[in-house]
């Protein structure tokens, strides 16, 4: 018999990508509500791209917490938006949107001048947002797919970065998000995967194009995470089961991933660049 796997919540799914989170069931905890800052981030600025909803949301919300002004950039989720605007706003920090399509080179270059020119300093660039379609076999991932899910999940880190670097001082931070499929794959997600791995690669050379310049490069692979995605990628069956398959039994949250974003864009890992942390709910990956 096939393995049965517990169900952790309600079977629900979304028509449309990149999910929001007004629409899911639980709604994914984002507000860092136990969250227990310490001014590690104070005076800085950030831009955190995919900062809408899930993990980016949560970014945004502990960033504010640690002292910064943040701009969130995103799609076209505007109540999302403004609920996570709202929060870094209730941590007495500034907080711009953009809304946009970071697979254009043109709006990237946009939404980084207009946070220098309004927030007065980057600091921090967090590149997040992320788009993923379930396809059994490769003949079902069309080249129209390809393309659009390689210029959101890899294309968009390289104009981003290439828009911040020429504002990016001396001791700033650049985190990518990446995957745990870049480690062990995934067979229903193999364009997702490939570009995930793409970003390990990225994440490492980058860390060394820009150690002279002492600016820092590393990355964070959650695994199973319940944000809007989940329920815009998979059918109903599967969300239920989302998460049950990994030595702790559950997806986690965008507050147990966000804290690695603050200390890898705070001085506490001065000493780290090229380097990938897993919150992963204990899924061994050697990476």
């Amino acid at each position: 018999m096939p393995e049965q796997k517990e169900q952790k919540q309600p079977p629900q799914h979304q028509p449309k990508q990149p999910g929001e989170m007004d629409l899911m069931t639980p709604e994914p905890d984002y507000e860092m509500k136990e969250y227990r800052a310490a001014g590690k981030l104070e005076g800085k600025s950030a831009i955190v791209t995919g900062g809408d909803s899930g993990i980016g949301a949560a970014v945004a919300v502990a960033f504010a917490k640690e002292g910064a002004d943040v701009a969130i950039v995103y799609l076209e989720e505007h109540e999302d938006a403004q609920k996570v605007r709202r929060e870094v706003e209730k941590a007495g920090r500034r907080c711009l949107t953009f809304a946009g399509d970071v697979g254009r080179e043109d709006f990237c270059r946009e939404a980084v001048e207009r946070t220098v020119k309004e927030l007065g300093r980057l600091d921090v660039l967090v590149n997040n947002a992320a788009e993923q379609h379930m396809a059994t076999e490769p003949e079902e991932i069309s080249e129209e797919q390809l393309v659009k899910t390689f210029r959101t999940n890899i294309f968009a880190y390289f104009f981003m970065v290439n828009a911040a670097l020429k504002h990016l001082q001396e001791g700033a931070a650049i985190i990518n998000t990446t995957s745990v499929t870049a480690y062990k794959g995934n067979p229903v997600l193999l364009d997702y995967s490939s570009t995930k791995g793409a970003i390990v690669a990225f994440t490492r050379s980058l860390a060394l194009m820009l150690a002279e310049r002492g600016i820092r490069v590393n990355g964070v692979a959650p695994g199973p995470i319940w944000t809007p995605l989940i329920p815009a990628t998979f059918p109903p069956d599967k969300v239920a089961s989302f998460g049950s398959n990994v030595p702790l039994g559950r997806a986690g949250q965008p507050s147990e991933v966000a804290p690695c974003f603050v200390f890898l864009a705070s001085r506490d890992s001065s000493y780290m660049t090229g380097q990938v942390l897993h919150p992963n709910g204990g899924e061994i990956v050697n990476g």
